[in-house]
């Protein structure tokens, strides 16, 4: 029963969290394309009033004319939006789902023995502890160097580093699935961190001037602008961790940190690619086309690198597996065979006394109901076993794709 609450747990955090993660994605998407393609106010009246930009839009039947004021607007309206609750909500939900998923089961889902064979209880204090240090080292590199000649680049730099330096601790220290997501969470959690410390506070305290009369600080806006502008570079790295959870052969890899690294480059490139298009159709910048090739690059090395060596049919045969008198006529494997390798490698989870995700794979109805199942996730993904606990090897796993794709005979 708890396994099943768990699961409905998952799945309605998980919605909550693509529902939230959309509206706060979309909202600074459109922000900063707004910001890129504001031209300069071509009314008298809108110069008067202190407007820095304008942008004229059509979408949805109706014309649109967003304006943006450089310091104070004359009168502050009576109704003024906040975009914040995206951004908590977001946060709020992924940490619940992050525990509900990994935290609850850290022996299960964070802890691979292979790679570090520690308690629970230190793992999770280990992975709560990278989304704080993480933020900490961050928040003091933009405090450190935001605001100095060429600070952009050198925080740029020196996150970049830090980053690296956390994928490649993740790696070495989490199952690789977990790992891939705690680098994706720390820099979420850095991101609404941007918001919940410095431009919500900063917009709140031009509000109040404005409100008493009182001269408006430029600096607030020049820090929630920095915040901002990060969030935008962190957004397509943080997706990419968030989705790798589904593709095995990512984090896999023995040098997955690598591979982590390598995407979030690729994210962040092609995010500037879209950042600086928007006003290189006004003529501020030349075509940024390196950095969409970059992006391009980095994901297509990515790919080679990553490709599998051949299986060919024979493997788990001709490695000792399975022998040739074991298999059927046209060397279509057995069931009998098949069975021989679920029982060793999968019924600790899926036999008789635990049935995980309400599977059950120890008797030839459940393995033709889970058949599709079992191809999917032991061979194509391999994520099954979890965390390879039961020590399946590669021959094993070429056994069970030659069942399945030599018709999973059941016989």
């Amino acid at each position: 029963m708890e396994s099943y609450l768990l699961d409905w747990a998952n799945l309605l955090l998980r919605w909550v969290h693509v529902i939230t993660a959309i509206a706060w994605v979309g909202s600074s998407f459109y922000f900063v394309f707004l910001d890129s393609s504001l031209t300069p106010p071509v009314d008298e009246d809108l110069k008067r009033q202190g407007v820095s930009g304008e942008l004229w839009a059509v979408h949805g039947g109706g014309f649109y004319h967003p304006v943006k004021f450089l310091g104070a607007p004359p009168q502050l309206p009576k109704h003024l939006h906040w975009f914040y609750w995206e951004s908590y909500s977001t946060w709020l939900s992924g940490f619940s789902l992050f525990t509900v998923s990994y935290l609850w089961s850290a022996g299960t889902y964070l802890i691979d023995k292979s790679v570090m064979d520690w308690s629970p209880n230190a793992a999770v204090g280990v992975a709560l502890a990278f989304l704080v240090v993480f933020w900490l080292a961050y928040d003091g590199i933009c405090r450190i160097f935001g605001q100095r000649k060429n600070g952009d680049a050198i925080v740029g730099a020196l996150v970049a580093v830090l980053v690296v330096v956390a994928a490649w601790l993740a790696c070495h220290w989490f199952a690789g699935r977990a790992a891939f997501l705690l680098v994706g969470a720390m820099i979420a959690t850095s991101m609404s961190a941007n918001v919940f410390f410095w431009i919500i506070p900063g917009q709140k305290t031009v509000v109040a001037d404005i409100k008493a009369g009182n001269p408006v600080d430029p600096i607030h806006g020049k820090r929630g602008k920095q915040r901002s502008v990060h969030n935008t570079y962190f957004t397509l790295p943080v997706l990419f961790a968030m989705l790798s959870g589904h593709y095995s052969f990512t984090y896999t890899h023995p040098q997955n940190w690598l591979v982590l690294v390598a995407m979030m480059f690729a994210g962040a490139a092609i995010r500037q690619f879209f950042v600086l298009r928007h006003g290189f159709k006004l003529g501020r910048n030349s075509y940024p086309w390196p950095y969409a090739l970059a992006g391009v690059v980095a994901i297509a090395g990515v790919a080679v690198w990553l490709k599998p060596a051949p299986q060919p049919v024979e493997t788990a045969i001709n490695s000792g597996a399975v022998s040739q008198d074991t298999t059927r006529a046209g060397g279509q494997i057995g069931y009998k065979t098949l069975a021989a390798v679920l029982e060793q490698r999968c019924y600790q989870c899926h036999g008789a006394a635990v049935q995980m995700k309400n599977v059950r794979l120890d008797s030839v109805e459940g393995v033709k109901q889970h058949a599709q199942g079992i191809y999917q996730q032991a061979v194509v993904s391999k994520v099954m076993p979890l965390n390879n606990a039961t020590g399946i090897s590669e021959a094993e796993r070429g056994l069970i794709r030659h069942w399945f794709e030599s018709g999973a005979a059941l016989n």
